[in-house]
């Protein structure tokens, strides 16, 4: 009789975050803004991109080698996550089909894949909006690593790119001073590596769809629509596809959505609330976070609730976990859920939420491997790290 092979262990080991240079504050929309918008989301600030999606990821993915001189010859798979590439089928309502295919997250995971120079890597694209990183580690857990029998030094990389300005409405008041632009990308690695220790180890992650009484989030034309300008001006674009969100909607279901989220998970793993030491919530604004703590200790659920993370980026939609994970890096310890929930597909009446468990896990430091030219590790003067990657079949989704 044939036994399946369990998939390794994994956790996170590492993240890297590309903040774009342009920054836009709160000024810049003057009578647009809303009286109480900051007090509702402490949104003082947001980064704005001029660089497309994939451009984005680059950037994230070659910071994280800066960091930890890790070999890309050695990433075994990349997930790739953004909620600002339209959804295929709402691109071809809109858009022709050479237009469309380019707004594929799946085409767009794979030119990740060749820019980097990653010799075989299955490859992976997502738009799940602001749950997009509970659904990656979801995808990783049940579909990716059974098969995959990652080796010891092999990593995955789950890359995030958020570039939500390109289809904002600058001119309304609730949704154009919300998001941010911003890309991460987060190091996968086995819990007995040793080249990349792991931070934090994975002990579940799940997503999913829920109905809702109506639809948050859809696509529509606008002519002749305000824009910003790098260096703070204001240009207007003839014409633009925007999106719509029913912002006071989704900020009363998406803290439900988390908590709910966060109860079956530890369910799931089977773990007693009192066990979460911390939890880090998607972080939509302040009051979405304050209002998922309360809907949180409702159902018993105590731990320490991480917020105010969105003051000088915004709401970064998918980006929004790893961001957090890495500011509060050295803080967190025990038991970790990162519920996150957020509008459902285009013109549906759903809501998506998912939530990842994370041990967070001693530090330690890498061993540093037999040297190799030209790969220099930031762990010593003078180390670099040896690569020894076996060969992947590629299978590129466009």
């Amino acid at each position: 009789m044939l036994r399946s092979v369990q998939p390794p262990t994994v956790g996170i080991s590492r993240i890297a975050v590309y903040e774009p240079p342009w920054v836009l504050g709160n000024d810049w929309f003057a009578n647009t803004l809303a009286r109480k918008f900051v007090q509702h989301t402490g949104i003082q600030s947001r980064h704005v991109s001029v660089e497309d999606e994939t451009a984005m990821a680059v950037r994230a993915v070659r910071k994280l080698q800066e960091e930890t001189g890790c070999d890309l010859r050695d990433c075994a798979a990349l997930v790739f996550v953004s909620p600002s590439l339209i959804e295929r089928r709402v691109a071809r309502h809109y858009f022709d089909e050479s237009v469309a295919r380019r707004e594929s997250t799946n085409r767009a995971a794979w030119q990740l894949v060749h820019r980097l120079g990653i010799p075989a890597a299955p490859s992976r694209g997502i738009n799940w909006g602001c749950s997009g990183y509970s659904k990656s580690f979801s995808l990783l857990r049940r579909h990716l690593l059974p098969p995959l029998r990652l080796g010891r030094e092999e990593f995955i990389l789950v890359v995030t790119a958020s570039r939500i300005s390109r289809i904002t409405d600058y001119a309304c008041k609730e949704t154009g001073p919300l998001f941010g632009d911003l890309a991460t990308a987060t190091l996968v690695s086995r819990v007995d590596s040793t080249r990349h220790p792991v931070r934090f180890e994975l002990l579940f992650a799940a997503a999913g769809t829920q109905s809702s009484q109506r639809t948050f989030f859809d696509y529509h034309w606008r002519e002749d629509i305000l824009t910003p300008a790098p260096g703070g001006g204001r240009s207007r674009a003839p014409r633009r596809l925007v999106f719509f969100l029913d912002g006071l909607g989704i900020a009363d279901a998406a803290p439900r959505a988390m908590a709910l989220a966060t109860a079956r998970a530890i369910r799931a793993a089977r773990l007693g609330p009192e066990e979460l030491r911390f939890i880090v919530p998607h972080q939509a604004g302040t009051g979405i976070v304050r209002f998922t703590a309360m809907k949180l200790e409702e159902l018993g659920i105590r731990g320490e609730v991480i917020n105010g993370l969105t003051s000088e980026v915004g709401n970064v939609s998918s980006c929004s976990i790893p961001y957090a994970l890495l500011r509060t890096w050295d803080r967190l310890e025990g038991t970790i859920a990162c519920p996150t929930a957020g509008v459902g597909a285009p013109g549906a009446p759903t809501v998506s939420y998912g939530c990842i468990l994370l041990r967070a896990v001693a530090s330690r430091p890498a061993t540093c491997p037999p040297p190799l030219p030209a790969e220099r590790s930031p762990c010593e003067p003078g180390c670099q790290y040896a690569t020894s990657s076996r060969s992947r079949a590629v299978s590129p989704s466009a």
